[in-house]
């Protein structure tokens, strides 16, 4: 499990999780959007802008 907290957001993923590679973001303890990093689109939930910047900025230092 990767557990990353950025932005006022937790970002976390399970090593050998389901296809397709995703990342779960919640605030506040709620699940904001299950986010499908393989296709870049939202499995569940909506991305703002913010939240979509800061998983292409996670993603690209190999948090994700």
């Amino acid at each position: 499990m990767g557990k990353v907290r950025r932005g006022g957001y937790v970002f976390i993923t399970w090593k050998g999780d389901h296809s397709p590679r995703h990342v779960h973001v919640y605030r506040d303890g709620v699940l904001v959007v299950k986010w499908d990093l393989d296709n870049s689109q939202p499995m569940i939930g909506k991305a703002s802008r913010r939240v979509r910047a800061l998983i292409e900025e996670l993603d690209a230092e190999g948090a994700l």
